[in-house]
């Protein structure tokens, strides 16, 4: 079983219900295209089945967590993380951070200079299936077993 998923925004803020909106910024996913990492728990999944029409998840593994730490990672300022912000958090390498996140170990939103989200591009080529529906009914949305593929055409 996954230890932590990867959770990104497909819905934009428009016409979204207050219960919707506020467990959305209780994941860290305030606006569209937003992608984070939350360790797996029972709260989780609730939250995550909860507002499944407004979002997409999937476990994640090491390899597209240090992909994302590369390329999409910032801190305040929004400017790139470095080798020594990693190292004042506690880790040695964006390896280490990596495993730990996708470990479900630690969460993004308690390594403090670091930013508790990714902005991602709309991904290239668009979306192959439906952005309206869920991934049972040829969509998106919901818990995605090709998630992973999309966020890496959205770096």
């Amino acid at each position: 079983m996954a230890k932590a998923f990867l959770v990104l925004r497909i819905s934009g803020q428009a016409d979204v219900p207050y219960w919707a909106e506020t467990t959305m910024t209780l994941l860290k996913l305030e606006k569209k295209y937003r992608a984070t990492i939350i360790p797996e728990k029972e709260n989780t999944i609730g939250m995550l089945r909860k507002v499944q029409h407004y979002i997409s998840w999937q476990e994640i593994d090491t390899e597209t967590v240090k992909e994302l730490l590369d390329k999409k990672a910032r801190k305040s300022g929004y400017k790139k993380v470095t080798n020594e912000d990693i190292t004042s958090i506690g880790f040695t390498s964006i390896d280490e951070l990596a495993t730990s996140l996708a470990e479900g170990k630690t969460s993004l939103s308690k390594l403090k200079p670091l930013k508790p989200w990714f902005a991602m591009d709309p991904p290239r080529h668009g979306f192959k299936r439906s952005t309206k529906k869920l991934y049972g009914q040829k969509g998106v949305l919901g818990h995605n077993k090709e998630l992973s593929v999309i966020v890496k055409r959205m770096m």
